[in-house]
């Protein structure tokens, strides 16, 4: 079984139907004050609503995502006071695989480009690689550390 399938025999069980539909992710989000960060209710983890690189102002991310290799992400997380790059479970726990293009809920995470974002957690298969998740359509994969892929923090 791919890794796509794998997601979506997950959504045919329901055990991924709290990631779908507009209502559940109205209530599943809040946001701080000044609007750049996220709560999850259901993961209790705190995301920055815009990519690395981009820029919260007037109720949505701007400007251009900056894409890392994955050690580049891995420093670049390191330099960010109380965040972190998140593990694979994390980061696809805000897929939303009810959308595309993004596959992600665009009210809690505007302007999200639909590319692949790195994850802290290295590939067993191969020490050159680590999982990433496209946000284009919700799937998970490993790439070599050596591509340049979006990064999205946690905490």
């Amino acid at each position: 079984m791919t890794h796509r399938h794998f997601w979506r025999w997950l959504a045919a069980l329901g055990v991924l139907a709290g990631l779908t539909g507009t209502l559940q992710a109205q209530t599943r989000y809040s946001y701080s004050s000044n609007g750049a960060e996220v709560t999850d209710s259901q993961t209790g983890l705190i995301w920055q609503r815009c990519s690395a690189g981009q820029s919260w102002s007037s109720n949505t991310c701007t400007g251009t995502a900056t894409a890392y290799t994955h050690e580049a992400a891995l420093v670049y997380a390191q330099t960010q006071t109380g965040w972190r790059l998140p593990n694979v479970k994390e980061l696809s726990s805000i897929v939303d695989i009810s959308r595309s293009n993004p596959a992600i809920d665009p009210v809690a995470f505007p302007a999200t480009p639909s590319n692949g974002y790195w994850s802290a957690s290295p590939y067993a298969g191969s020490a050159a690689n680590a999982w990433v998740v496209n946000f284009g359509n919700g799937y998970v994969n490993h790439y070599g550390r050596d591509v340049n892929d979006l990064v999205r923090l946690v905490r």
